[in-house]
């Protein structure tokens, strides 16, 4: 009966053996690879090898340079930059995004303060709000820097400031005391409310992209942004657009009395030289 059955189906087995290797061969090469990523991103950790380079912000009324916000890429070797949407989520699961946003913090405190004017809007990641990680990172950034706490933007996910605890109000509050603006980031991209905007120490709130894209063709959008602008200002809030593409979204944008900017119409990410040289 055993031979009848290997004559009727004589290749299963050969066919089946290659296929698992073949499959166990490529989970190890990308286990290997992980493992490469971490090392190497772990060792730019240590060492700082990043680099930043800023989108400006500008003012919808007069067209000034205001600022920008500081985009963070990874300097890595032989392989060249690699963008923060690349590699963060690996630095999340290896545990170095703190000390990554801390860098990021002093770098471009640093680089700001030889800026003429303007401020510098910098993401905070959560895993910074753990323990005294941020105090610590921001009282190191400017004492590196010498930069005014007032020039100094931190920016925070909506997400994360929609389940603050009391000890990150009390953080949050502090912050804003020594004079550094605080920032809602991407707000309208997830579930914020108003009950938020009002019990935290915020002073700008940063529409997100997604906000924007139909402004110019979808009354309904339009109508929300601008209720929403209307609201920031009610709550003293600066009001800035991220995302910015066309010259009617900027348009519509001024007209209703959004304050700032930035986006692909302003142009590209620029190097702290090239920023300080525009302002």
């Amino acid at each position: 009966m055993l031979a009848q059955h290997d004559q009727t189906h004589p290749n299963i087995a050969p066919a089946a053996l290659p296929g698992r290797n073949d499959a166990r061969r490529h989970g190890r090469a990308e286990a290997a690879q992980r493992r490469r990523l971490q090392r190497d991103l772990t060792a730019a950790t240590a060492t700082g090898g990043f680099v930043l380079h800023y989108q400006p912000r500008l003012s919808l009324d007069s067209g000034r340079q205001t600022g920008a916000e500081a985009r963070i890429s990874w300097l890595r070797q032989r392989h060249g930059l690699v963008s923060a949407s690349a590699f963060l989520p690996l630095a999340e699961r290896a545990g170095l995004t703190a000390d990554i946003g801390g860098w990021m913090l002093r770098g471009a405190c640093v680089e700001a303060a030889a800026w003429p004017a303007g401020t510098v809007s910098i993401a905070v990641s959560p895993h910074q709000l753990v323990g005294h990680a941020l105090s610590r990172q921001i009282a190191e950034a400017l004492d590196a820097s010498c930069l005014e706490p007032e020039r100094l933007e931190l920016a925070f996910a909506e997400a994360v400031l929609s389940e603050v605890d009391t000890d990150t109000l009390l953080l949050l509050s502090a912050i804003r005391d020594l004079g550094i603006g605080i920032a809602v980031d991407d707000f309208g991209a997830g579930v914020a409310s108003l009950v938020m905007l009002k019990r935290l120490p915020l002073t700008t709130m940063k529409l997100a992209r997604t906000l924007l894209r139909e402004v110019t063709t979808d009354w309904e959008d339009a109508a929300i942004v601008r209720a929403v602008i209307d609201t920031g200002h009610a709550l003293g809030l600066r009001m800035v657009a991220d995302g910015i593409d066309s010259d009617l979204q900027r348009a519509f944008l001024a007209r209703s009395g959004c304050d700032e900017g930035q986006g692909s119409l302003f142009g590209q990410k620029l190097t702290a030289a090239a920023l300080r040289a525009s302002i």
